[in-house]
């Protein structure tokens, strides 16, 4: 029985780590997308800030992937709950995931200008939406859910938009922007990391303010004490270095250091959404009521062949997964530089449409290069 906690427990504990994962790539990814509307002066600095992400966000959001889908083989019970009683707001975040998806294929296929406004709104929704929801929804986990008999979600729609949730999903879109924020002061040059670079300034006392308020918050509501659970201190110190990194990345940032800028806040998202697993844990979903309708890793985990296969497979697949995603982001290492003005930009003679003009790249790594360009 002590292997099979072990293990229980060592499952939990991935499907962490791949959601920790995922936000700190597709945090980015979402971040850009959002403060784009601020950074781009026009419609090439548009061009830019998509194509920053464009060779890696379909790779990023696999970790979203597998985080699903080791949740429903380890943990059945956990899955199906979260999915009945999450449903709508899942469903938003679906559609949400598959317009700003279609939006990076789409973009480019017509040189109307009225066609690229309509992509770019869709890229923006499509990832503000999400940088939210996330956000909620893992505040709703962490303070506890209206939970019946069973661990059945009975709070519908309404119940996940409590106000600390609310918040929960502010701290998130705030930390994702400081995200996108920094990959493009790192990524890109000219204008666009110049403005990016200064958002920073603005994003960075904001984030930790609203993350030092969830933090706040969430400690003095409490929750029914659940047999097995951590210390207390152990998330609220994880949380507060996580708040400590954000403040870090904006004295990075006013140095012009953008790539140890970019590696505190991605450390800082990997603390504070392991900050919400140990303060979930030993729990898969927790009762704001009674205790003893939440749902333990005990209860909620398939059985020990299952997991033992896993592990197996996981073994033998992880690495090379971590390998090629790491060889893609070297491949595409370089810095994005906006052509010279001429550059295919005019418009031709005739009044037909305007070519869109070549992005050339920096070679080299760009952790390299600290200044956000010229």
């Amino acid at each position: 029985m002590g292997e099979f906690s072990n293990l229980n427990t060592a499952w939990f504990a991935v499907i962490g780590l791949l959601w920790a994962g995922y936000f700190f790539l597709e945090g980015f990814d979402f971040g850009v997308a959002v403060v784009r509307p601020f950074v781009a002066a026009d419609d090439l600095d548009r061009r830019i800030c998509m194509n920053a992400v464009g060779p890696t966000w379909d790779g990023n959001e696999v970790w979203l992937l597998v985080a699903g889908g080791a949740t429903f083989a380890a943990f059945p019970l956990w899955y199906a709950q979260l999915f009945s009683g999450f449903y709508l707001a899942l469903f938003v975040v679906l559609v949400a995931l598959i317009a700003r998806g279609v939006s990076f294929e789409f973009r480019e296929k017509d040189e109307r200008a009225s066609w690229k406004r309509f992509w770019d709104r869709a890229n923006f929704l499509g990832s503000l939406v999400p940088a939210i929801v996330w956000g909620a929804a893992f505040t709703d986990l962490v303070h506890g859910l209206p939970l019946g008999p069973g661990g059945t979600y009975r709070g519908g729609l309404l119940g996940l938009l409590h106000p600390v949730a609310l918040l929960g999903g502010l701290a998130s879109l705030a930390l994702f922007s400081l995200h996108g924020s920094v990959f493009l002061a790192l990524k890109t040059s000219g204008g666009v990391a110049r403005r990016a670079s200064r958002l920073v300034r603005v994003l960075a006392p904001s984030t930790v303010v609203l993350l030092a308020g969830l933090l706040g918050w969430l400690v003095q509501a409490g929750r029914p004490a659940i047999a097995g659970s951590l210390p207390a201190v152990v998330p609220v110190a994880l949380a507060l270095l996580g708040v400590l990194f954000v403040v870090a990345t904006g004295l990075f940032m006013a140095r012009s250091r953008a790539g140890l800028a970019f590696a505190a806040n991605g450390l800082a998202i990997l603390l504070v959404t392991g900050a919400a697993f140990a303060r979930l844990f030993p729990a898969v979903l927790a009762s704001s009521g009674v205790a003893a309708h939440g749902v333990t890793i005990e209860s909620a985990a398939a059985g020990h062949l299952t997991l033992v296969v896993m592990s197996v497979v996981a073994a033998i697949f992880t690495p090379l997964v971590l390998a090629y995603q790491g060889w893609t982001y070297w491949v595409f290492r370089e810095r994005l530089v906006r052509p010279p003005a001429g550059d295919g930009s005019q418009a031709p003679p005739d009044g037909g449409p305007v070519p869109t003009p070549r992005l050339r790249v920096v070679p080299g790594p760009i952790a390299a290069r600290g200044d956000p360009g010229p």
